[in-house]
């Protein structure tokens, strides 16, 4: 699941860097959603994976305190992203004649980056909440279900659900892989 995620998302990022058409605010906040759930799986699921392999659930202090900044951060990012994203498409379908003038670059710019304070201030408050609450007043069962939907199934399900059954994504990544293919044939063909 970890390598689907991961790969699902880097495709993405790679459609909308490798082509001009998708240079747009929505996909722009796309490819920022799919680094942002990237760095959030990143925190959380290699630990897990060695903790499984090595059948410990040991985890340092310090490696705890590390792990939550980050993946509080990165959660808060992710937040962030998505209710962005939200407003874009409120303003493409209530405003569609504004829309390039309301969601240019540069504002898009300033929306992700001025409110970050209070996202992330927010979101430590009720990370901070969860995982420093009494362990006797959580069941162990419902709490790990939703650590792992939340770290593990939503960003795998995000690249589906946002971007790969986009005609415009699937577009970009054959015109990508088209011209990588060729690519390789030159410089094989180059090197015989």
């Amino acid at each position: 699941m970890y390598l689907i995620t991961v790969l699902g998302n880097l495709l993405i990022i790679l459609a909308v860097s490798s082509d001009s058409h998708l240079h747009t605010p929505m996909y722009f906040f796309l490819s920022n959603l799919s680094l942002a759930d990237i760095c959030i799986t990143s925190t959380t699921i290699p630990k897990m994976l060695l903790n499984i392999q090595i059948q410990s659930k040991v985890i340092t202090y310090a490696g705890c305190i590390t792990q939550m900044y980050f993946f509080t951060l990165f959660g808060g990012w992710d937040h962030f992203l998505l209710t962005v994203m939200a407003y874009d498409h409120f303003v493409a379908i209530c405003h569609p004649l504004h829309y390039m003038v309301i969601m240019n670059s540069q504002l898009c710019g300033l929306r992700v980056l001025m409110p970050w304070i209070v996202i992330v201030s927010l979101f430590y408050g009720t990370s901070l909440g969860v995982y420093l609450s009494s362990a006797g007043t959580h069941s162990s069962q419902p709490s790990a279900t939703a650590s792992v939907m939340c770290t593990v199934v939503t960003p795998m399900l995000n690249p589906f659900i946002y971007s790969l059954k986009n005609r415009d994504i699937k577009g970009a990544l054959r015109r990508f892989f088209r011209v990588s293919g060729k690519l390789g044939t030159i410089i094989l063909n180059q090197k015989m």
